[in-house]
């Protein structure tokens, strides 16, 4: 199997082209390289006979339509993902969550590619009070990533129906582990307790998540590429709720670090107060996550414990700026 992965130098992105490689997969990488691609994230991959990395931007049609050439599938990694950013500019959120996404569809149409993957997020279906959602709920976004998103989704359905394009989607709960850009929670707090830095808790911290390893999501993606249903939607929960405060505790035992750093701050516009997925469906597939949250939880800190020549030149320069407009007014 030949296949294009958009976004294969980012945090999920890369995970998935290492796992196709070991697979037997052939894998062309296409990605723009934006602030969170990193093309270390793929370094012990890049003389694999097998890989070809192609720099562009999932927007361009031409360089798409290159690109795409005698591929089998398509998985489209490639999104503007951090619900914070989208808030400050939404902008290119849309470009490439919705106008990309667009493209890909109709060059996956035009190539004749035998199957299309879209990785979403549970985010698309918003805040669920008690219970969990399942792939039928509609989907209801709250912040202009999480629309953004949905946006993109409802189109590989609409391609699907339209032109019978042979479509699936993937929502993934909240994903952790190695290689994760430093301004999500996990990363985030993770790499500032190392510091002695401050972790920004935002309003009181009882938002609950449903925490997935980056793996197990990998895995889920190739179960629902190889053996979902055309035209059909796919939760991938890691099974483990928990409150983003009871997260920074364990962040803060881990490190080594006590509870003086927490610092509550200002709530995000919108924020969602609690996500849960029911994945009985991907689990009929033969897939279920396999990594418990407190190891893998473990395991992470320790990959960034070992590794700050990873994070600490992104948390510099621009990553800085970003840090300083989007915390210090809180």
């Amino acid at each position: 199997m030949r296949i294009l992965v958009t976004g294969g130098c980012g945090f999920i992105g890369s995970g998935f082209v290492r796992l196709a490689l070991a697979r037997g997969a052939e894998v062309v990488n296409l990605d723009k390289l934006t602030y969170a691609g990193n093309p270390a994230n793929v370094a012990e991959v890049a003389d694999h006979p097998g890989y070809r990395f192609v720099r562009a931007d999932i927007a361009d049609a031409e360089a798409v339509r290159e690109a795409i050439e005698g591929v089998d599938a398509v998985v489209n990694l490639a999104a503007e993902s951090h619900v914070d950013r989208s808030i400050m500019d939404p902008a290119e959120f849309i470009r490439t969550d919705v106008v990309g996404t667009a493209v890909l569809l109709a060059a996956a149409r035009e190539a004749g590619v035998r199957r299309f993957v879209q990785v979403s997020t549970d985010e698309v279906y918003g805040s669920i009070g008690e219970g969990a959602f399942r792939e039928s709920d509609p989907v209801n976004p709250s912040s202009p990533y999480s629309a953004s998103k949905a946006g993109g989704d409802l189109q590989v359905l609409a391609w699907h129906r339209t032109y019978g394009l042979d479509a699936v989607i993937t929502r993934g709960s909240n994903t952790y582990g190695p290689r994760q850009y430093p301004e999500k929670l996990i990363p985030l707090f993770v790499t500032n307790a190392l510091d002695g830095e401050p972790l920004p808790v935002y309003g009181d911290g009882l938002q609950v998540r449903d925490w997935l390893h980056v793996d197990d999501h990998c895995e889920g993606i190739w179960a629902v590429m190889e053996r979902g249903r055309a035209g059909e939607v796919y939760n991938l929960g890691g099974g483990h709720e928990e409150t983003n405060l009871s997260v920074t505790r364990r962040i803060l035992e881990l490190t080594g670090r006590d509870e003086s750093l927490i610092r509550h701050v200002a709530d995000r516009p919108g924020h969602d107060r609690r996500y849960a997925l029911d994945t009985a469906k991907a689990r009929g597939l033969g897939w279920a996550p396999r990594r418990g949250f407190g190891e893998g939880l473990a395991e992470t800190v320790e990959w960034y414990r070992a590794h700050r020549d990873w994070w600490e030149p992104i948390k510099s320069g621009a990553y800085r700026a970003y840090y300083e407009a989007q915390y210090g007014g809180r």
